[in-house]
């Protein structure tokens, strides 16, 4: 019996490392998401345990890859919660491989916006199934190499896959829609994280996300930072000034407005919050 819900196709518990019920590891407030998602009040970010992705590099991996978290069986009232304080929207991250219990979660639709925070991994089917409950995708699109994806993420099929999923994204949504106070919402924020050793390939990203989907936005991260996992490696290493500087300068000269671009001084670990189960069984 195949799980079939994320295009791995896992027999039963599969690489996400989880079950069939949402487990998370963290619901509150968040600020370090790009200005039109977080605004003032923060972004209601929802972080889900396990991921169907295996990347060397993530930031997250005590829950991605340990899958640390506590399973709920009220994930409605968790985003209830949240909206409760105030929250601009709720920012489902990396919740993919629990869509089934996702999309009855969102049903009928929240009060707020609700931004979809992937990893770009994911099938036309899992898209079509999140329309009309998804307003915002905040999707990245990782890598243009299938052999860079196979390396780092395990997922050679990571270009092909991602590349329909964010055309079906964009398909669905649209142009981006802000309110008055210049949140987003409505509409496609794809994001990008520049590696080291592949400023080239970032070009080649970029030209893509330009010629295919020319009114999302696009937030280009320079955040990278070294883990364990990639130790004595050639990814044991921030972005250079030279990696970084060529891939501003393409998008300077592609006249880039729609978007950020973070500074390579943004590389700090200080960004990762803290996976301790806040606001998993918060009755406030």
């Amino acid at each position: 019996m195949k799980c079939g819900i994320c295009p791995r196709g896992c027999e039963k518990r599969g690489l996400c490392g989880v079950g069939m019920k949402p487990k998370i590891a963290r619901a509150a407030p968040h600020f370090d998401e790009e200005p039109v998602i977080s605004g003032t009040k923060g972004s209601g970010a929802v972080f889900f345990s396990g991921c169907p992705l295996k990347c060397v590099f993530c930031q997250n991996d005590d829950i991605s890859r340990g899958a640390f978290g506590q399973e709920v069986d009220d994930l409605r009232s968790v985003y209830d919660r949240l909206i409760a304080k105030g929250v601009h929207n709720i920012n489902l991250v990396t919740a993919g491989h629990f869509l089934p219990e996702i999309v009855r979660s969102l049903t009928p639709k929240l009060p707020v916006p609700v931004v979809w925070n992937s990893s770009g991994y994911e099938t036309e089917e899992q898209i079509e199934a999140l329309h009309g409950l998804v307003d915002v995708y905040l999707p990245d699109f990782k890598y243009m190499n299938p052999e860079t994806a196979r390396t780092l993420s395990a997922c050679p099929d990571y270009p092909e896959v991602a590349k329909k999923a964010l055309l079906a994204m964009h398909a669905q949504v649209g142009p981006a829609q802000f309110d008055e106070d210049g949140l987003m919402t409505r509409g496609m924020l794809v994001r990008h994280l520049i590696l080291p050793g592949h400023a080239e390939e970032s070009i080649e990203i970029l030209k893509w996300i330009f010629e295919n989907l020319p009114d999302a936005w696009v937030s280009v991260m320079a955040q990278y930072t070294p883990t364990p996992r990639v130790a004595g490696t050639d990814m044991d290493r921030r972005i250079s000034r030279e990696e970084y500087e060529l891939v501003w300068e393409y998008i300077d000269e592609c006249g880039f407005e729609n978007g950020f671009v973070q500074a390579r001084s943004s590389a700090k670990r200080e960004y990762t919050p803290a996976f301790d189960l806040t606001g998993v069984n918060d009755e406030e």
